[in-house]
């Protein structure tokens, strides 16, 4: 996987740009452990100030400096999709793979579960989510049930490849010399799916945090974690755009873009280096 990556890195365009954005993105998230400023601390310098030398970002009403908070928030993000993709592709990859391989009865319950979970509506049950456990939300509780809600459409996508994967003559030849069913999936299954599971990755992190950022405006997550959605939270309860304070909106904006921008960026180079006909009808349309 990793000679694969660093191929992409020097002969695919779209991946060497979506890393540098995901690079640049990182290096303001990792800033924030160097920040003289404590993250949710307010009123520590003055406030409504707009972009300059003493505070290339501004502050904002509640007394803090953007730049600064920007580093706290987009950390918290980066983590909080990070998480979320992380769990969901365990399942997803734990399902699709055991699902493609058992085929039979243990496919149809897998499958059956999974189409359950596919039909689900998932922002009104996060927002009914929030109203029951609102007393005890917190930013994990609310990454662990997004994680077990996110994972149903890459498990049917890991599920397709596996069951072409069965029928392959190194299969049989696995299944032969006796190797468990856990010894085939790890070892004989897992690397042609690993592609595969970059890819969703960094698609199931854009949607995560977009999800993110959408329940936080609303008021729907844990206010106390700053993130980028609660920047924006508080920058729409002190009514940034009506007091011309455009800067505690626009740089959160900004830098949540990018990050959209890069890992849209990055799965589209996968997609094309998984199925390189995805490119030729790019080209064509």
């Amino acid at each position: 996987m990793g000679r694969v990556l660093w191929g992409l890195l020097r002969t695919n365009r779209e991946f060497a740009v979506g890393a540098i954005l995901i690079g640049f993105v990182v290096v303001i998230a990792a800033l924030s452990f160097v920040s003289p400023y404590p993250p949710n601390d307010s009123y520590l310098v003055p406030p409504d100030v707009p972009p300059g030398w003493a505070y290339p970002l501004g502050t904002n009403s509640r007394g803090q400096d953007v730049f600064w908070q920007l580093t706290f928030a987009i950390r918290n993000s980066l983590l909080f999709g990070v998480t979320v993709a992380f769990i969901s592709r365990c399942l997803s990859l734990l399902i699709g793979l055991v699902a493609g391989y058992a085929g039979g009865a243990i496919d149809r319950i897998l499958m059956s579960v999974n189409d359950t979970f596919i039909v689900i509506p998932l922002f009104p049950l996060l927002v009914l989510f929030y109203f029951v456990m609102r007393d005890r939300m917190s930013w994990l509780l609310l990454a662990l049930v997004m994680a077990g809600l996110g994972w149903a459409y890459d498990a049917r996508l890991i599920r397709s490849v596996a069951m072409s994967l069965r029928n392959r003559e190194f299969t049989e030849v696995s299944i032969f010399s006796g190797m468990t069913m856990r010894q085939i999936l790890m070892q004989e299954h897992m690397p042609y799916v690993l592609p595969i599971v970059f890819s969703t990755t960094m698609n199931n992190i854009n949607w995560s945090i977009g999800l993110e950022v959408t329940l936080s405006v609303l008021g729907f997550t844990d206010i106390n974690t700053p993130t980028i959605g609660v920047m924006l939270y508080w920058a729409n309860q002190h009514t940034a755009m009506v007091a011309g304070i455009w800067w505690w909106i626009a740089f959160p904006v900004a830098l949540v873009v990018i990050t959209f921008i890069g890992l849209f960026l990055l799965a589209v180079s996968m997609n094309e280096y998984i199925d390189p006909r995805s490119r030729l009808s790019r080209i064509g349309a």
